[in-house]
């Protein structure tokens, strides 16, 4: 997965994104914990064009940074924060491949960043490099996409016309179970008025609820909750996407 023509128009696609209910997320279990933005080291992975990481500058966090794939998605988030006078720090990597030299209060992953992994050795081996790179009593937030709602995407055509952008997105079934492949087309209006033909091809992958509970237990967190979609209710595998918070 690339990225590279994605990242043009990722901001355009995610409009309509819920940027401030993961905000408001993390703003309450970090209160649960007696925590708070202000002040606080935050590494933010699958950090795409920096929105979250611009939220938690807004709200106070000082030590922030950003981890993506997509060097393309990092220099777009560079600019974005540039912008509003936010400095974080932006490394190219992969989640389950992350390494940093610092510890952090809190790490989140958020948009169904982690579906992307292809592997439970990958879920596996990021879930351990977040807990080492906790602090003690520090806080993982992670949602996903339940094996429900990965079922609802298949076989769904999603479409948008637009003067500037217009795409095709289609999902079909992946080749292991509980995996989905996203085929985008888009169309992208240049400065000489003609448009530029673009495809991307994105793969997601979940496991049950409680694979995911036991995964984490394992490297060491303590799964304090798992709610569904934006509410406080618990979710099961039923629920659209899955909430969890865990603490070191």
């Amino acid at each position: 997965m690339s990225y590279q023509s994605f990242a043009s128009v990722y901001d355009y696609l995610m409009s309509e994104a819920p940027y401030d209910k993961w905000l408001s997320f993390t703003r309450r279990k970090l209160e649960e914990k007696q925590k708070s933005f202000s002040n606080s080291s935050i590494l933010d992975i699958g950090c795409g064009t920096g929105e979250m990481l611009i939220r938690f500058h807004n709200n106070g966090a000082k030590q922030l940074t950003g981890i993506d794939l997509s060097i393309d998605m990092l220099s777009v988030a560079h600019k974005k924060c540039e912008q509003v006078s936010c400095s974080p720090f932006l490394i190219q990597q992969s989640m389950s491949e992350f390494q940093t030299e610092n510890q952090y209060e809190l790490i989140t992953i958020y948009c169904d960043s982690i579906n992307y992994l292809e592997t439970e050795e990958e879920m596996k081996e990021t879930f351990r490099r977040c807990y080492e790179h906790l602090k003690e009593d520090g806080l993982l937030l992670f949602d996903c996409h339940s094996i429900s709602k990965i079922a609802q995407f298949i076989g769904e055509t999603y479409t948008d016309d637009d003067e500037d952008v217009s795409y095709i997105w289609n999902s079909f079934s992946g080749a292991v179970n509980n995996s989905v492949e996203h085929e985008l087309i888009f169309f992208q209006r240049g400065e000489d008025g003609r448009y530029d033909r673009y495809e991307e091809l994105h793969k997601q992958r979940t496991y049950p609820l409680q694979s995911y509970v036991n995964w984490l237990e394992r490297v060491g967190f303590t799964v304090e909750s798992v709610e569904e979609n934006f509410t406080e209710n618990q979710a099961t595998d039923e629920s659209e996407r899955l909430f969890f918070s865990c603490s070191k």
